[in-house]
């Protein structure tokens, strides 16, 4: 039992707010009820069939009384009587909430998944990343490249699953490396009306304009991404300036500063141009994702005071071959390739997939979804460039812009490519956009996706 938990709910009214799909409301649930809270309410604004595989799993603790839900729909009164109110990080402005207000108005605690989970765990054993693109690639090779010298290495936060259930307890050796969104680092920032908390060793791959919907401006979203960087930490590691110098020229100008310069870099990693050699992903951005994972690790194991040795740490990248719907290949038929990059949830993740392609004017590029009130016109002004631009989802018009075509749904974007593609073309579904307004996440839109390029 998670100790921290149990002080904070046993014989406790705790509320649930947001139980999600990618499994921390799951998961914070469960450890609610085994840690004999007097009552435990998940409340989320999704109806039932929405949250089908979730509610599936709770079944049993709902059967016996354990948890209470309320579906479709928030109740002021639920958070007025609550007094541990557990809410998912992406619930929206959470600092002007109307039920989060009320809660805390109230005198409950209001806090995340993440954050009581961190509460147990030594934080000299964390990793933490974060950036707007190349954050889950770069995590899950930092994870590869350090499982079993000499610890273990896991992988957690916001690549999905429930930290409480992962990991619970670290070995003295075992290195947490945990992807974190700019909502989840909000949410362990001093504006969440906690004590701020700091990983070990921090790193961050880029800055763009994203889920401004969220934040209100691009101010705020690189003051919340700040949050990763603390003093004291055994090491704080950026390429961002080198990658993208353009970007981070734009990033510092804003109130948060250049906030990521400064920081730690090995010499002897930046100037050996083959250490990246033996990455098998496809694309520049996933040496440089390589590369920073390499800078990230040599720093994990000289904290350690182990002394690194480079080429052994290089040759492991052989071995990662990706993630699912981060341009994973899912299937190949009469010539034609069809790659998921559902992940790609900003303009310019998608530009990057653009980019692994040799040949652009083979790509037949899915795009559009969920409107988060960013610039989707770079997506847009692709379609002179590619075999076809096929425009899904609430930003379909605005993707469509500048020659595509407007599908609305994948299914009909796949139909249309059938009809179109030739052998030696790509179908790329790399979106720009979050899936929130067709599916319950990236990874349910990648599924589909697959199963439609396989239907035939």
């Amino acid at each position: 039992m998670n100790t921290a938990i149990e002080r904070q709910a046993k014989g406790r009214r705790c509320l649930v707010m947001g139980l999600g799909a990618f499994g921390g409301g799951l998961g914070v649930t469960r450890a609610l009820a085994q840690a004999g809270a007097a009552e435990v309410l998940v409340t989320d604004l999704f109806p039932p069939d929405r949250l089908q595989a979730p509610l599936r799993e709770l079944d049993p603790l709902v059967r016996s009384g354990q948890v209470h839900l309320r579906l479709g729909g928030h109740d002021l009164q639920d958070f007025k009587r609550a007094e541990l109110v557990v809410a998912n990080p992406a619930v929206p402005k959470p600092w002007e909430n109307a039920y989060l207000t009320a809660a805390r108005a109230a005198g409950a605690r209001v806090t995340t998944e993440m954050r009581l989970a961190l509460e147990s765990l030594p934080a000299n054993r964390v990793i933490a990343i974060t950036g707007t693109a190349g954050k889950s690639t770069t995590s899950a090779m930092i994870a590869h490249l350090l499982d079993g010298a000499p610890g273990r290495a896991l992988l957690a936060g916001n690549i999905g699953g429930s930290l409480l259930e992962r990991a619970p307890t670290l070995g003295a050796k075992d290195w947490l490396v945990l992807e974190l969104s700019s909502f989840m680092l909000w949410w362990l920032g001093p504006d969440s009306g906690a004590p701020a908390w700091h990983a070990h060793i921090a790193a961050l791959t880029n800055l763009a304009d994203n889920h401004l919907d969220w934040h209100g401006d691009v101010a705020h979203y690189s003051a919340s991404k700040a949050v990763i960087r603390a003093p004291g930490q055994a090491a704080f590691v950026s390429r961002f300036d080198l990658d993208e110098p353009a970007a981070a020229a734009h990033f510092a100008t804003l109130g948060s500063g250049a906030w990521w310069r400064g920081g730690m870099l090995d010499p002897a990693i930046e100037a050996d141009a083959a250490l990246t050699d033996d990455c098998p992903l496809p694309g520049v951005h996933n040496r440089r994702n390589a590369r920073l994972a390499l800078q990230v690790a040599a720093a994990a194991l000289r904290a350690d005071g182990l002394t690194p040795d480079l080429r052994a740490l290089a040759k492991r990248l052989a071995s990662f071959h990706g993630l699912p719907h981060r341009l994973a290949l899912v299937h190949e038929s009469g010539g034609i390739r069809w790659f998921d990059d559902s992940k790609a949830t900003t303009p310019e993740a998608t530009l990057l997939a653009i980019s692994s392609f040799a040949e652009p004017s083979k790509v037949h590029l899915i795009a559009g979804g969920y409107e988060k009130k960013i610039d989707l016109s770079a997506i847009a002004n692709l379609a002179p460039r590619l075999a076809g631009l096929y425009a899904i989802g609430a930003t379909a018009a605005k993707v469509a812009g500048g020659g595509g075509s407007i599908c609305g749904t994948l299914e009909m974007a796949v139909e249309r490519i059938r009809s179109n593609a030739r052998p030696g073309d790509v179908v790329l579904l790399s979106p720009g956009c979050a899936s929130w307004d067709q599916y319950l996440n990236y990874e349910e839109r990648g599924r589909q996706f697959a199963a439609l390029a396989r239907s035939r």
